[in-house]
């Protein structure tokens, strides 16, 4: 990540008091029952990074709606530029300069680059005469800003952070001054990430204002000239950064002193409950992206799995987890050895009494359309204790989602209240809940803190830690390294489908696991060297 002393160094000094781009001056909003914003006040100064952070839930995201016209506040003021503005839409909003880079990007996946750029701000019913322009129009963003993208290219054949570079582009081709980026990492590799801080520090150089909706307290440490700081619909307090820590923050955010690092004993393994060999799988084009691994994880265990996203990772967890067929190769759960072709499926690794927590919880791990309790038993409807034969007891399946709720602190505690309705964090929770209860042998999780809030980050990596603790196997995969590193007991680095090296995450080094995630085996060296 970004360096936060290079940050201070590149802010101005002994330079005139900046201007407030945005003042907002008692925002309430409510959402039925929920007071989703609470007599908000706000102001960010113009030409600054301005951060946001709070638990999922704390209304960051809807305040920067109303902002930028997605809502429309019951009371309170926006001025912007010093003058009182009503915001009508999120057109409105562009005219007024404002543009949001969404957590869940709004790009058309089968149009261009350069169709998604002008889509909706067309000059004429020709097309033609607005691809020209913006062609050209992109060519210089892209080199003042460091977005280069192919205009020509579907954006369903980018990388995530592509995609991202065109959200912005998106934004800054209709002439948004003041732009707003809700989680923007959340999705990003490292390099991703950083490639994006070296972005936002060139916009705002460049006189931009930017409004930051994150919850890692590191990136709003390295980027962030001032912070503000929400909890519960209400506005804690704003900070400058340079006058803050990550302590401060965690504990304004949360209401409580926050553990930001990961306490657990060490690990007693026992006998091996999930073993892999030989497991290759092809991707949906039929191309290797697993290539031939072998691993092993014991009970009391957890085996993390590091490596730059795209490099199989998620290609192994959805065929261990009996979502994807694999080629050839052995898996076996309990000894039992498992069909890893056909169409045995995830029904087959629930019986082996494998659960599966999928890196995507909104397309993978959950029905967004459904409500809370019929998610906490999504894929065990059938189990007799909700019932007999094709007569659900829907009672029964309440009164599971209710101890979820209770046990993993789920937010709302509304077990009828609809997936899509809740935060990020607690649909994680929705998805660990309903596989951890299950009293699991093998626990395999993807991304397991994704978008999540720090109050819930320090809640799943307890409740993974436990589960280790009560003897089972946990097969961990992030492309957080901290987190991996934090939370493994042994530590496997894929790269191009390959496990290239194993690490003992309390000895090993970020240069050596950065040095094994890019196909290079420093330890081989060290070997080769000693021989000489």
């Amino acid at each position: 990540m970004t360096d936060t002393s290079q940050n201070s160094e590149q802010r101005p000094s002994g330079a005139a008091a900046p201007q407030v781009a945005i003042e907002l001056i008692g925002i309430n909003k409510h959402f039925g029952p929920v007071h989703a914003n609470k007599d908000i006040d706000l102001k960010v100064m113009r030409g600054t990074v301005h951060g946001i952070v709070g638990e999922n839930g704390a209304g960051k995201t809807t305040l920067m709606s109303i902002l930028y016209g997605f809502y429309t506040a019951e009371s309170g003021e926006i001025r912007i530029d010093g003058k009182p503005v009503v915001i009508k839409d999120s057109s409105h909003a562009l005219e007024l300069g404002i543009g949001m880079v969404h957590q869940h990007f709004m790009l058309v996946d089968n149009f261009t680059v350069l169709e998604n750029v002008v889509l909706g701000a067309e000059e004429s019913n020709l097309l033609q005469p607005s691809l020209d322009k913006a062609r050209g129009v992109l060519s210089r963003l892209a080199k003042d800003y460091e977005l280069e993208v192919d205009p020509d290219a579907l954006i369903e054949d980018l990388s995530v952070g592509q995609q991202q570079r065109v959200e912005i582009l998106k934004a800054l081709y209709r002439g948004a001054d003041i732009l707003i980026l809700d989680e923007p990492t959340g999705v990003l590799t490292p390099s991703e990430a950083d490639h994006l801080f070296r972005v936002l520090q060139t916009l705002r150089e460049q006189g931009k204002t930017i409004i930051l909706i994150t919850h890692k307290l590191r990136e709003i440490m390295a980027i962030t000239d001032n912070v503000s700081v929400m909890r519960q619909g209400a506005m804690v307090r704003t900070l400058e950064t340079r006058n803050t820590d990550p302590e401060q923050l965690a504990e304004l955010m949360v209401g409580r002193r926050v553990l930001l690092r990961v306490e657990k004993g060490e690990a007693n393994p026992g006998d091996v409950r999930l073993s892999v060999s030989d497991l290759v799988v092809n991707d949906d084009m039929g191309i290797a992206r697993v290539k031939g691994i072998n691993l092993e994880v014991r009970a009391g265990e957890i085996v993390g799995i590091a490596g730059v996203s795209g490099n199989g990772q998620s290609d192994l967890l959805e065929a261990i987890s009996g979502m994807r067929s694999a080629q050839s190769g052995i898996i076996k759960v309990n000894g039992r050895e498992i069909a890893v072709r056909g169409d045995a499926g995830a029904a087959t690794m629930r019986e082996a009494n494998l659960a599966h927590v999928p890196e995507d919880r909104q397309e993978l791990g959950l029905v967004v359309t459904f409500e809370q309790w019929e998610n906490a038993i999504l894929g065990y409807q059938d189990d007799d204790k909700y019932g007999k034969g094709m007569f659900l007891s829907i009672p029964a399946a309440q009164a599971e989602a209710q101890r979820h709720i209770e046990k993993f602190d789920i937010r709302p505690p509304n077990y009828r209240l609809k997936a899509a309705n809740f935060s990020g964090g607690n649909q994680q929770k929705i998805v660990l809940a309903r596989e951890m209860s299950r009293d699991p042998d093998v626990l395999v999780v993807g991304q397991p803190t994704r978008g999540v809030d720090i109050g819930a980050i320090e809640f799943i990596h307890n409740q993974i830690i436990a589960m280790r603790d009560a003897g089972k196997a946990v097969l961990l995969v992030s492309v957080e390294l901290d987190e991996v590193r934090s939370l493994s007991d042994r530590i496997l680095v894929m790269f191009d489908g390959h496990i290239v090296g194993e690490a003992d995450p309390a000895t090993a080094t970020e240069s050596e696991l950065g040095l094994l995630m890019a196909g290079v085996n420093p330890y081989e060296q060290e070997q080769k060297e000693a021989a000489k």
